[in-house]
Formats: structure tokens, C-alpha cells, sequence
């Protein structure tokens, strides 16, 4: 399988799941500003939209969408136990993914990583996502992770949180998140897809300055 990825974006996740799984995938990267790859190719004629991640499987089908890619590589890789078999369970699981997906991805910290979003619209992000965040803090208080075991909402939940780093979202007034994020990065898969997409970030970083 191909997996599509910007350093540090999104989808760092599938290849959090990649790793847990300990599954082969090639990871190619897209620079998220001109939405070419590594090799000069046009991404959008892969993904019209340019986003990432993108997963080309083993046979051909292209599949976006963090949630969709998520779960097909935990189907994929069923020993791995990314994801729960039991109807209810699988149910949780969807339902963690939506609301990474949708509360904290996109209207959290959407707006707060776009440089021209209006500064009223981070206001508001801010003051909207505290709400979320305690939801999450509450949940996850006892709990070592969003089930029973890491799932694939995990690799999830901790790559968005990790933006916490670059946002003035402060992750200290929620402890059981705090720790949460603290306890992850120490996973193994974590801390590989982690050390790995933040020295292709830097160098990421490098090209765009050196050509302005």
C-alpha cells in the first residue's frame, strides 16, 4: 500500500497505524503548499482536493479520509487489534473518530493553525473547543486509552493533540489529556512515526525557506 503524508499533518496517524501494525506500506510525501510530491509529481491528479492522507491499496483503490483510511488498515490488519469486532465497540469506535475528526480536528484546531483565518474565528475556536476538551479530559480520566486497548482512534486523537504544541491551546488545564499525550509518546509506534515525520518536517521547513 502507498500512503500520502505531509510531515506532522493528519496523517501521521495511518502511519502510527502502520507501525502498530507492523505492516509494510511506502510513505510518500506531498509538500502541503504546492501539492507535488518528493519526485516533482502532481499530487491533485491522485486527489483532486490535495489533501492527505490519500491510500492507494495493493489493488489500486485510492480511499481518503482520515476515518475510512483508519479503519481500512485496521480491518487489513486484524491481528493487530486496532480496532474492536464487537458491534457496540466498533460503534465507540466511530464515533471517537467523528468527534476527533470533526470537534477538535476541524473546529478546533483548523482555524488556529490557518494563518488567515480571522482572529475571531480562533477566538471563537478556542472558546468552543474548551467545552470539547473537557469532555475528552473527563472521559479519558482512569482510562489509559479512548477503548479498551490503543486503537486506531488513538494514533488519531494524539496527532491532533500534538498541535497543541504550535496553537495557543494549553493542554496543562486538562490533566487526564496531559497525561494521556504523555503516556502516548512514549509508544513505540508513536515515538517512531513522531521523531520521523518531525525531522521531515524541519527539512520540509528548509526547502520552502531556501526558496523564497
Amino acid at each position: 500500500m502507498q500512503l500520502y503524508y505531509s510531515p506532522l499533518a493528519c496523517s501521521m496517524a495511518a502511519r502510527i497505524a502502520f507501525y502498530e501494525s507492523g505492516a509494510d506500506a511506502t510513505f510518500i510525501e506531498v509538500d502541503p503548499k504546492t501539492k507535488l510530491t518528493r519526485d516533482g509529481k502532481d499530487f491533485r491528479e491522485i486527489h483532486p482536493l490535495g489533501l492527505v492522507p490519500t491510500l492507494r491499496t495493493d489493488e489500486g483503490d485510492i480511499l481518503t479520509e482520515n476515518a475510512a483510511i483508519l479503519q481500512y488498515v485496521a480491518d487489513f490488519y486484524p491481528k493487530a487489534k486496532l480496532a474492536p469486532t464487537d458491534r457496540m465497540e466498533r460503534a465507540r469506535l466511530h464515533e471517537w473518530l467523528c468527534f476527533i475528526g470533526t470537534e477538535l480536528h476541524k473546529a478546533l484546531f483548523t482555524p488556529l493553525l490557518d494563518p488567515k483565518a480571522p482572529e475571531g474565528a480562533k477566538a471563537y475556536a478556542l472558546e468552543k473547543g474548551a467545552s470539547r476538551l473537557s469532555h475528552l479530559d473527563k472521559h479519558l480520566t482512569g482510562r489509559e486509552f479512548l477503548l479498551d486497548r490503543f486503537s486506531v482512534a488513538d494514533a488519531y486523537l494524539f496527532t491532533v493533540l500534538n498541535w497543541s504544541v504550535v496553537t495557543p491551546v494549553d493542554l496543562k488545564k486538562w490533566p487526564a489529556i496531559s497525561a494521556y499525550v504523555a503516556r502516548l509518546r512514549d509508544r513505540p509506534s508513536v515515538a517512531k512515526a513522531f521523531a520521523e515525520e518531525r525531522v521531515l518536517y524541519t527539512e520540509e521547513q528548509a526547502r520552502h525557506k531556501a526558496s523564497t
